[in-house]
C-alpha cells in the first residue's frame, strides 16, 4: 500500500511500519540504519529543540525523539551527539570550485600588504617550481597596501624565467610578469579585446594586469593540468569544503573543465559532496544536446542551469553603472556582451527549459539583467522559471522590488559585503552605496535571497558568511556596529539562506534544505547552538560532523 509523503510517520509508537522513499515509490522497512539522538535540532524553520533524527535508506526517515526510539532496533547505530546543535547542511550557490582546490596548494597572496610581500611570496613559489611551470594562484587585494595595481617589475628580478599569472581575489584580474607576457605573445602591440582590458603604462608598454576577457590572452598559454591532477584538487576541495559543513555547493563556472572533472570522478563513485554544475549560457544548444542523451544527473552530479558574465567587478572597475566610479571619472565599467545577444542566448536557453543565472554588479548591469529575463519571460510565456542574478551587488532603488515581481533570486555573497566595505565608497560614493549588499530591503520586498560565497573570492565558510549577513562588521575592524546596518539580517533568515532558498534556488526544494521526514540525509553537527550563542561566536563555531546521504563524510 502507498502512502502519501505527508502521512510519513514522525512520532508515536512502533506498531506501524516505518515508511521511507525508495525508488519510484514507498517502501517499508524494518529498522532505522543511525539514529543521532539527544541533539539540539534547528530543521530550517521554527526555533531549535531537543529531538532526534532517524535515518534510513540515504532519507530522515523518522523525527523526535518518540519516532526514533520507536524504529530503532538491535541493528541501528546509535549516536549520542550530548546537545549538540545540528541544522540542514549548507548548501554554498555561488562557487568557482576548481580554481578554489587549485589554490589550496598554490601560493596564496591573500595576506600580501605590500608589494615587498608580494614579491617576495612570488619568488618563493617560484623557486619550488620546475622549468616551464608557472606560478598560478594568488587572491592578490591592492587595497591592503593602498589601491596600486601589481606590476611586471614587481615580480621580474625574482622570477627572470619563471611565468607568473596571479589572480586578484575577485577573479577578474590577473598579474603576469615579463616572462609570461612574452610566453602569452602580449606586447604594447597587443589589442584590447571586447570585454577586458590589458593595461599599459604611460608609453603604452602593458604593465603585466589584464582584466576581465583580456585574461584569456594568458591563460590559453598556460600548460593545462593533466585530468588526474584536477580530479586530485578536487577531491582536497570536497574535503575542504565536508570540514566547514558544506553539503552541497553550485559550481558557477564559465566553461566545462570544472563539469568534466565532477563527471569523471562520478563515474568512480567519488564525490562525497554534492554539486550543481552550471555551464555557459552560450553553449546552450551543446548543454540541451547533453541532457537529450543523458538527463540532467542525479543528486549527486546534476546540470542543466547555465550562466552568463555580464559585468565585471567593482574592484577592478569593470562592474557597469549609470555614472562613472567616483575614482576613475570617464570610467563606467562594461559590458562582456552585447546586451543583443544576451538576450537571444536567454530567449533561446529559455524556451528549451533551462535554468539561467546572470553575474551582474554594477547597477545599471542589474537592470538590464532584469530586462533580459522580463523580455524572455513574456516571449516564451509561464513556467516555474526561478532566474537568479549571481551577485546582485549594487541595486538601483527601482531593481529592488523587481526582484520579488519577477521571482527572479538574487544569489548574494555576505563576505563580499564586510571585504568591500572597506573601500567600496572610495568607488561608488554614499548615494550608490544605498542599494549595495542589500540582503533585508530584497526580503523585505519578498525576494528570496539565496547566499554563497564566490570561493575562492571568499571562504568557503558558511559560517563566516553568516557572521557577515548577521553582523555586517567589515573585516579591517572599522565598523564594529556594522557597515550599512540597516541591511543586517537576523541568524534565522541568514541560516535559511544558505540552506532552504539555497535549495530552491537549485529546483531540490523538495530534497534537500530541510530536516524533514522523507528529506535526503544531509546534515551539519555543530558544538554550539547559533541561535543561543553571540553572533559574534558564529566565526568560531566548531564544526563536529557534516553528514551527506545519511553518512559521515566529515567528523572532528
Amino acid at each position: 500500500m502507498s502512502i502519501s509523503r505527508r502521512n510519513l510517520l514522525v512520532g508515536g509508537g512502533g506498531s506501524v511500519a516505518l515508511a521511507l522513499l525508495a525508488g519510484r515509490g514507498w517502501a517499508k522497512v524494518q529498522s532505522l540504519d543511525t539514529a543521532y539522538i539527544n541533539a539540539t535540532v534547528w530543521t530550517g524553520q521554527g526555533a531549535p529543540a531537543l529531538s532526534a533524527i532517524g535515518i534510513a535508506d540515504s532519507r530522515i526517515a523518522a523525527l523526535g525523539s518518540a519516532a526514533v526510539k520507536a524504529h530503532s532496533s538491535k541493528a541501528t547505530r546509535v549516536v549520542d551527539l550530548a546537545g549538540a546543535f545540528v541544522m540542514p547542511g549548507f548548501i554554498d550557490c555561488h562557487t568557482h570550485f576548481l580554481i578554489g582546490s587549485d589554490l589550496l596548494t598554490q601560493p596564496n597572496l591573500r595576506e600580501a600588504k605590500s608589494p615587498q610581500e608580494f614579491a617576495r611570496i612570488v619568488g618563493e613559489a617560484a623557486r619550488s617550481l620546475k622549468p616551464g611551470q608557472w606560478v598560478q594562484g594568488g587572491s592578490w587585494d591592492a587595497e591592503l597596501w593602498g589601491g596600486e595595481l601589481p606590476d611586471r617589475s614587481w615580480m621580474d628580478p625574482v622570477t627572470p624565467d619563471t611565468p607568473v599569472a596571479v589572480q586578484r581575489l575577485d577573479l577578474h584580474m590577473l598579474a603576469l610578469n615579463s616572462a609570461a607576457l612574452n610566453v602569452a605573445g602580449i606586447d604594447r602591440n597587443t589589442p584590447n579585446v571586447p570585454g577586458g582590458v590589458i593595461v599599459r603604462d604611460k608609453d603604452g608598454n602593458p604593465t603585466g594586469i589584464l582584466k576581465d576577457a583580456a585574461m584569456d590572452l594568458a591563460k590559453r598559454a598556460i600548460p593545462a593540468p593533466t585530468d588526474a591532477d584536477r580530479e586530485a584538487s578536487v577531491r582536497k576541495g570536497i574535503a575542504h569544503g565536508l570540514s566547514k559543513g558544506v553539503t552541497q555547493v553550485h559550481t558557477t563556472e564559465l566553461d566545462w573543465v570544472t563539469h568534466d572533472a565532477l563527471r569523471r570522478l562520478r563515474a568512480k563513485g567519488e564525490t562525497d559532496m554534492r554539486f550543481y554544475s552550471f555551464l555557459p549560457l552560450q553553449d546552450w544548444a551543446k548543454v540541451k544536446a547533453l541532457v537529450d542523451v543523458e538527463g540532467r544527473g542525479d543528486d549527486w552530479l546534476r546540470w542543466g542551469g547555465l550562466k552568463l558574465q555580464y559585468d565585471g567587478s567593482l574592484g577592478s572597475r569593470t562592474a557597469m553603472f549609470y555614472q562613472p566610479y567616483d575614482d576613475a571619472p570617464g570610467n563606467s565599467g562594461m559590458p562582456l556582451h552585447k546586451m543583443a545577444d544576451v538576450q537571444q542566448w536567454t530567449n533561446d536557453a529559455d524556451a528549451a527549459g533551462f535554468q539561467i543565472t546572470i553575474h551582474a554588479i554594477g547597477d545599471r548591469a542589474n537592470d538590464e539583467a532584469l530586462d533580459i529575463f522580463a523580455a524572455a519571460a513574456a516571449k516564451n510565456g509561464p513556467r516555474d522559471r526561478r532566474f537568479r542574478i549571481e551577485h546582485a551587488q549594487h541595486l538601483s532603488v527601482a531593481a529592488i522590488p523587481r526582484f520579488a515581481k519577477q521571482q527572479v533570486i538574487a544569489a548574494m555573497q555576505p563576505y563580499h559585503a564586510i571585504d568591500d566595505g572597506r573601500w567600496a565608497i572610495q568607488r561608488v560614493g554614499a548615494e550608490r552605496l544605498k542599494g549595495t549588499y542589500a540582503f533585508k530591503s530584497l526580503l523585505d520586498a519578498g525576494a528570496k535571497v539565496a547566499f554563497g560565497s564566490d570561493w575562492p573570492v571568499a571562504p568557503l565558510d558558511p559560517l563566516t558568511g553568516v557572521a557577515a549577513a548577521v553582523l555586517r562588521q567589515t573585516i579591517d575592524g572599522a565598523n564594529p556596529g556594522g557597515w550599512l546596518p540597516d541591511q543586517k539580517l537576523t541568524m534565522a533568515q541568514a541560516l535559511r539562506a544558505y540552506t532552504v532558498t539555497n535549495a530552491f534556488a537549485g529546483f531540490q526544494d523538495d530534497r534537500l534544505g530541510r530536516i524533514a521526514p522523507g528529506m535526503l540525509a544531509d546534515f551539519v553537527v555543530m558544538d554550539a547552538d547559533l541561535f543561543a550563542i553571540d553572533p559574534a561566536k558564529t566565526g568560531a563555531t566548531k564544526i563536529l560532523k557534516t553528514i551527506v546521504n545519511g553518512a559521515e563524510r566529515f567528523s572532528a
